[in-house]
């Protein structure tokens, strides 16, 4: 029976997929402590800015202190990816626009004017980044989850550097790689495996949250490309708020739809997962019945962590 409904290795019915209210609290703590973690760089950058401008003799004065340049283009409202597209004189005509419509009708107070302008630009490019927070903590959870299931098993595996893209051998001390991986790939008892995260599936035609292919780090560039190699595709929900978790499932719902389709007109059918931070009862319900029907081939919540091993230990075995 667990051969084939391994959901059934760690639920027993729809009840067990829905997240209590312990959970959600203990997620919303988890956002508002990364939030703070993230914003401490800027808010350190605002208090040194304040720091220097408070030197100068007046707001027309900033001009000649080189090392506050660009953070008067900040506060000017130009982006870094705006900066780019700049140029010297471009940016020199919005910091004299700074100082005239708002630093020098600050008067004595134009340093603290401009920390203000400075931090409202920041953390609007922070809000940005934030936005996705939710998947992103997801991610590091669901890779650490795969992460430990390979070395309690003595397996060893490769990990891709999501910037550098370079492979690195997995080692004991590996602490806080979730954060900065791309792919991940192991060698096991009948083949190799990589999963890979956020990569736009050519058949599919768009972003999936993570798939697993049946080959190594060698031939992940050919097997991306081959219908054939993927084993398991899923959708990653890390959202937390039970107020958004409806119109999550009705995004992942559909996505795992796309996929389906997309490779039954190739004749092939990979397995399919899901797994979410904030599950609602009606929502555990429709979840539930696609597991029973085979639509999906496992599911898990998030904030659970023997659901999570257990998915996770499925994936690593397949």
């Amino acid at each position: 029976m667990k051969a084939t409904k391994p959901y059934l290795a760690h639920l027993k019915s729809a009840q067990d997929l829905v997240t209590p209210y312990e959970a959600v609290r203990a997620g919303f703590v988890a956002l508002a402590l990364e939030r703070s973690r993230r914003s401490t760089p800027a808010v350190e950058e605002a208090r040194t800015l304040m720091a220097i401008a408070k030197r100068a003799a007046n707001a027309s004065s900033l001009l000649k202190i080189a090392e506050i340049q660009t953070a008067l283009l900040t506060a000017a409202g130009v982006s870094d990816k705006a900066a780019g597209h700049m140029t010297p004189k471009d940016k020199n005509e919005a910091i004299r626009g700074l100082l005239k419509n708002y630093l020098e009708p600050a008067g004595a107070a134009f340093a603290e004017e401009l920390t203000y302008r400075f931090l409202l630009v920041r953390g609007d490019t922070l809000g940005g980044a934030m936005r996705n927070l939710g998947g992103v903590l997801a991610q590091r959870k669901l890779t650490r989850a795969v992460i430990s299931t390979l070395s309690l098993a003595g397996l060893g595996y490769e990990w891709l550097h999501t910037d550098t893209r370079a492979w690195t051998a997995g080692q004991r001390d590996n602490a806080g790689i979730e954060n900065h991986m791309k792919a991940l790939s192991w060698t096991r008892e009948g083949g190799v495996r990589t999963i890979i995260y956020n990569y736009k599936v050519p058949l599919v035609g768009t972003n999936v949250d993570f798939s697993v292919l049946d080959c190594g780090k060698e031939d992940i560039t050919e097997a991306l490309q081959t219908p054939k190699h993927y084993i398991v595709l899923g959708e990653l929900k890390g959202g937390i708020d039970p107020a958004g978790a409806d119109e999550h499932w009705k995004t992942a719902g559909s996505a795992l739809k796309r996929i389906s389709e997309a490779f039954a007109r190739k004749h092939l059918s990979p397995k399919i997962a899901f797994i979410g931070a904030a599950i609602e009862e009606r929502m555990a319900e429709e979840i539930w019945q696609q597991l029973e029907t085979r639509v999906l081939a496992n599911a898990a919540n998030l904030t659970d962590p023997n659901q999570l091993s257990s998915l996770v230990q499925w994936l690593c075995n397949l």
